[in-house]
């Protein structure tokens, strides 16, 4: 069967991250949610999203195709009953579609046409940013016990200071000396090629995916994940790091999520808690306004490219669009736009040549070219983004 990633409604609810990837590309746990998918299905997945990435992320269509909603987490009782979908068939939770059968001559779907199946119990789902972090405790929980079925851990270094040792995972190539790891509150797994530097302190759940780093006596609490190549340092609490970006040294980052590629400079912080101890709000993409996100702890949400220098101070629930630079003293409105260069003193556009010569030399340090998808991706979002810059 051929199973096909779509975006559902909630595309808009989750930028700036799927400015620059689908749905199915943002990671919550150990793993993306393609990745979760490609599990539990034992199949590779392609991609409906949004005209201008689909050539970096492709839909490949057979004449009989199983369509899943990216915004839904896999489980065993879920995946089964897709895996088991046939012709005409679809699998809803309430009025929200997870799963339909779908066939290539299909133009549209009409559902009234379909034999509905309901699915009642309890999953995660991925609806708006802050779920990333809200819910990264659960799907660290869920994604270690799919990756370590069956497997056993490389041993534990005899120098590491550890409590619950059955709730770690250590995979091929990881270092870690020296270190205190705490799995008592939930399960600690370390990639791949990772490394946590001595000194460090790590209490569970916490995820440190293929070749991530932990910089020396870094505070961690739960539940973070640190991506594949990121680097994080200083305190960190409920927090992800999709890939390939760095919060290498002291300063404090919480219940926030930065994309790939960001840069977050020396000392700088964020504020996950107002003054006041009200309700966080947020920057809404769909409503152009500041939505209410029914929690008191919110803190930075960072789209990918973006960059920030050294004793920055970011608000009580930021929102930061792509491929920003930002610098100088004092806070930055909690709102910035996608392409500004500037900070609390004011902003100006960050034009896309020099955007993309920084992006160049950013990922040639990792071996990864900077493609002309990449930056004919951003040349969209660029445009997309324009009405909310003002120089």
């Amino acid at each position: 069967m051929n199973y096909i990633l779509f975006d559902g409604t909630v595309r808009n609810s989750l930028l700036p991250f799927t400015f620059t990837r689908p749905v199915a590309d943002i990671r919550v746990g150990i793993l993306t949610i393609r990745e979760k998918w490609e599990k539990y299905l034992g199949y590779t997945t392609t991609t409906v999203t949004e005209e201008y990435l689909s050539e970096k992320y492709p839909m490949v269509e057979m004449e009989e195709n199983v369509m899943i909603n990216a915004s839904f987490l896999p489980n065993d009782v879920l995946s089964e009953m897709v895996k088991s979908l046939e012709k005409n068939q679809a699998i809803f939770k309430g009025e929200e579609v997870i799963a339909f059968f779908s066939e290539e001559s299909q133009e549209e779907v009409d559902f009234d046409n379909y034999e509905i199946i309901e699915y009642n119990d309890d999953c995660l789902t991925i609806v708006n940013t802050w779920d990333i972090f809200q819910k990264n405790d659960v799907a660290i929980r869920e994604d270690f016990e799919i990756l370590t079925e069956d497997r056993f851990s490389q041993p534990i270094p005899k120098s590491v200071n550890v409590i619950s040792p059955e709730n770690i995972f250590i995979e091929e190539g990881a270092k870690l000396e020296f270190v205190t790891l705490n799995a008592s509150t939930g399960p600690i797994y370390i990639g791949k090629n990772a490394e946590i530097m001595e000194g460090s302190v790590i209490r569970g759940p916490f995820a440190l995916c293929e070749s991530g780093r932990v910089k020396l006596a870094s505070k961690v609490y739960g539940a973070t994940t640190v991506g594949p190549h990121s680097v994080i340092g200083g305190e960190v609490n409920n927090s992800v790091l999709f890939g390939y970006s760095n919060k290498g040294h002291d300063g404090f980052l919480g219940n926030s999520v930065l994309g790939e590629w960001c840069n977050i400079g020396a000392d700088s912080n964020n504020s996950n808690l107002k003054n006041n101890y009200e309700e966080v709000k947020l920057w809404s993409y769909e409503t152009e306004g500041f939505a209410k996100t029914g929690l008191q702890f919110c803190g930075l949400m960072m789209g990918d490219h973006s960059k920030c220098g050294i004793n920055t101070m970011f608000n009580t629930g930021t929102v930061v669009g792509v491929s920003t630079n930002i610098f100088g003293s004092g806070f930055p409105r909690n709102f910035v736009p996608s392409f500004s260069w500037g900070g609390a003193s004011g902003f100006t556009t960050y034009i896309t040549k020099k955007a993309f010569d920084t992006a160049k030399i950013v990922m040639a340090r990792r071996n990864i070219e900077f493609s002309e998808q990449d930056a004919s991706i951003l040349e969209h979002v660029f445009e997309e983004t324009k009405k909310w810059r003002k120089d």
